[in-house]
């Protein structure tokens, strides 16, 4: 809810898989929230999603595998790419109207 109510930019959230955490935090209105379990998803969610939840599962994430996927999380900025940024803007309607029907 840090996230959503902008406290805070980016946020961290963890379970065994992963996906509890993901699901959870993807129920909040206005958070990103993606399950990345290695440096190039992380990536990814960052520069074309504009993700701004990490979720991650603790099962099989070593520490050096967890090094990697942070690095690439906070050093990836949103792309400015028209189309990616219509994207994201596609995905803040659907909150919009998840939160309006609520």
């Amino acid at each position: 809810r840090d996230v959503a109510e902008g406290r805070c930019d980016q946020a961290v959230v963890c379970c065994w898989t992963g996906t509890g955490a993901s699901i959870a935090a993807n129920k909040v209105p206005g958070v990103r929230a993606a399950l990345c379990t290695d440096a190039a998803t992380a990536d990814g969610a960052r520069r074309w999603n504009d993700a701004n939840v990490l979720a991650l599962g603790l099962r099989l994430t070593s520490q050096p595998l967890l090094d990697e996927i942070l690095d690439a999380w906070f050093a990836a900025a949103p792309s400015e790419d028209a189309e990616d940024r219509e994207n994201i803007a596609l995905v803040g309607r659907l909150d919009e109207a998840r939160t309006e029907e609520a």
